[in-house]
């Protein structure tokens, strides 16, 4: 395979009901070079959507999907073998994402990818007051936790009685101190969330899943066929999410 790792490879992904075209980032080489070996071994040729969830996911790639009887789970696959994450900030869950799936974090907590199982986002359009409220929900008590770590009880105390003594110099002192130290952790943490105007302008046009971001690896966008994606997204489903319309794929690389 003379793979360019210069540029974007697209591939396009047929089921019985129509195609998908969707393009490889560069910017995500580990898992665009795994994806177009998958594709050359035919891996994905005969698998399903096998969990479909409107406003949400549209999930294949397990090789236990192929021939599966009517009503059977699917989901496990068949390797151990994973795929060390990359998170990149400039691409997020927007309708279209292409990602992969991947173990919980109480079993995989550098949040590696699983080799083959993959998901495109299908998800829902937000409005900027319900992006806002999913960021205070997130960074107000984590705000609070750093807070606290800070300001003890003890600290407390010793600002409460450096403020009845009247000593303002030795107040201000510690309490700068205090405040520099949350606000630097604060700033500085991961777990913070700050919708970015990119996410913003599409998860209140396009749509998406916000809550997806920083947790599983974007490397890929669907860039044609979003009527099919909602064809798909539309189907009935038994209580495991599995269409009871079977939606087999076959995974072919236009453009390395």
């Amino acid at each position: 395979m003379a793979q360019d790792k210069r540029t974007n490879s697209i591939i396009l992904i047929e089921t019985n009901l129509g195609n998908m075209k969707v393009m490889l980032y560069k910017e995500t080489p580990k898992h665009r070079k795994n994806f177009l070996q998958l594709i050359e071994n035919k891996h994905f040729d005969g698998t399903l959507f096998y969990r479909v969830i409107k406003e949400f996911v549209l999930q294949g790639g397990s090789q236990d999907s192929r021939n599966a009887s009517p009503g059977r789970q699917i989901g496990y696959g068949s390797s151990n073998r994973t795929i060390e994450s990359e998170f990149r900030p400039e691409y997020f869950h927007k309708k279209g994402a292409l990602a992969a799936a991947r173990q919980p974090d109480k079993v995989n907590m550098f949040k590696e990818s699983d080799v083959s199982q993959f998901y495109i986002t299908h998800g829902r359009i937000y409005t900027m007051e319900e992006l806002t409220a999913m960021e205070k929900a997130v960074n107000v008590p984590l705000r609070k936790q750093i807070t606290k770590r800070y300001l003890t009880p003890k600290k407390r105390q010793l600002l409460d009685s450096l403020k009845k003594l009247k000593k303002v110099e030795e107040f201000r002192e510690i309490a700068d101190k205090i405040k520099s130290s949350i606000s630097f952790d604060y700033q500085s943490s991961n777990e913070k969330l700050v919708f970015t105007a990119a996410q913003r302008k599409a998860f209140t046009t396009v749509g998406g899943v916000p809550h997806l971001d920083k947790n599983y690896t974007v490397f890929g966008e669907v860039i044609s066929g979003f009527d099919v994606m909602d064809k798909i997204a539309n189907l009935k489903t038994d209580e495991h999410d599995r269409p009871n319309q079977d939606v087999k794929m076959k995974v072919r690389i236009l453009k390395y």
